[in-house]
């Protein structure tokens, strides 16, 4: 239903899938992997977008993708180390190197 009235239908499937293709990533990936571009769903970081549907979507749903979305954060910091030089403003998952 919001991705029909608000989104584009298959983003939330779309940045999820591309989130956790990264988090799985057995390499160092480069910043631009994370991303996602679409003509449909428009372009910019997956788990951007992710936080951005947590809180659009009602308590239910949200807390149903948060556990998803968790279980990957989770991954991501085990894999990763805080980037001293990354911009404090930013989200914490663009600070992680």
């Amino acid at each position: 239903m919001l991705e029909r009235d608000r989104l584009t239908p298959g983003m939330v499937s779309a940045a999820l899938s591309v989130w956790s293709v990264r988090v799985h990533t057995e390499r160092r990936w480069r910043r631009w992997e994370a991303e996602f571009t679409c003509p449909c769903c428009g372009e910019g970081w997956a788990r951007d977008k992710l936080e951005e549907v947590l809180f659009m979507l009602p308590p239910r749903a949200a807390a149903e993708l948060r556990v998803q979305v968790e279980r990957l954060d989770e991954m991501l910091l085990r894999r990763t180390h805080h980037d001293r030089a990354a911009d404090p403003e930013l989200a914490w998952w663009h600070r992680r190197c």
